[in-house]
């Protein structure tokens, strides 16, 4: 069977059409004869993210952005994933824009949700996420020291204005002064120091008998100190013990009114009776040094003795 001409002139155009829409496609990224599956994302900022960034999932490459547009509406930016892997994505997986190193662009991982069971089809719309990446986050820690930075420069420039404004003229003259002085002070300080050092070379011999001296009374400190560890206070310590329960027991009962002298310090008749006693025993010594006739009466000659008479200021009652 023969083609006629007009046949293969048409073959041969279909065939170019079909080759350059094929490689129109193939230059966009986008292989006609793959099954991919397209999902998209909204994100308030993409920045970073270029067409034909690669799509990850723990790492592994798995597609590409197709495309990134511009909602009009919303503002946000609409951003195309094409998908060539068979792996269940869940609806609720994310797709975070994240930077795999410090100098390369930014790439999309998908953080899918094993615990949904509901898997996204071509078409359907992933939640947004985005990781700072790793100069981001430096700039955000730099932002606040930049500006503790500057307020620590603004503060220091204020004091040394005030400080200059202190030292004017004859302040900066007393501190000179100050200066030659403390260096006086350094000379007459050293000469002090190598007339010391001087005096100790001198007496270094009678410094070291000193010091002799001192380790012989340390060393007679501590035979004192051994011998009297050595020394059993047990007997003595159990001696004191014991005398001093009975002491305590006799002040005790002597407190309660028991033995002489607990009775005579608890018991006020005895007390009285002691009184008495010795109130009389003074007028007998008083009327005995008054009238001693009346106690010694020597008589010679046979003269009767006087009868006795009580004295006036007799106070007994």
């Amino acid at each position: 069977m023969k083609l006629s001409r007009e046949i293969k002139t048409a073959i041969l155009v279909i065939s170019a059409i079909l080759l350059f829409i094929w490689g129109y496609s193939f230059l966009k990224g986008r292989d006609l004869f793959t099954n991919y599956k397209t999902f998209y994302v909204e994100y308030a900022n993409v920045e970073g993210l270029t067409m034909s960034s690669p799509v990850t999932i723990n790492g592994l490459n798995i597609g590409k952005v197709n495309s990134i547009n511009l909602d009009n509406k919303s503002g946000k930016l609409l951003v195309e994933l094409q998908v060539n892997s068979d792996y269940p994505i869940s609806k609720s997986s994310l797709a975070e824009i994240y930077a795999p190193s410090p100098i390369g662009g930014r790439q999309i991982a998908i953080i899918p949700n094993v615990e949904d069971k509901s898997i996204a089809v071509s078409g359907d719309y992933l939640k947004s996420s985005s990781k700072l990446g790793l100069t981001d986050a430096l700039a955000l820690q730099i932002e606040p020291l930049k500006d503790k930075i500057e307020k620590l420069l603004d503060n220091a420039n204020t004091m040394l204005v005030s400080v200059n404004g202190v030292l004017d003229a004859k302040t900066r003259e007393n501190l000179r002064s100050s200066l030659a002085n403390l260096n006086e002070v350094m000379v007459e300080f050293k000469s002090i120091s190598k007339s010391t050092s001087s005096l100790l070379a001198d007496n270094k011999s009678k410094i070291g008998n000193t010091m002799s001296n001192v380790e012989k009374a340390s060393a007679n400190f501590t035979k004192v100190s051994d011998s009297l560890a050595k020394i059993n206070l047990a007997p003595t310590v159990k001696t004191l013990e014991k005398t001093l329960a009975n002491v305590d027991k006799m002040l005790a009962d002597m407190q309660s009114g028991k033995g002489t002298m607990g009775k005579l310090m608890k018991d006020d008749a005895m007390y009285n009776n002691f009184t008495k006693a010795s109130k009389e025993l003074e007028l007998l010594l008083q009327d005995l040094r008054l009238y001693p006739t009346r106690y010694v009466n020597v008589s010679l000659f046979g003269k009767k003795n006087k009868p006795y008479k009580a004295p006036t200021n007799d106070t007994i009652k």
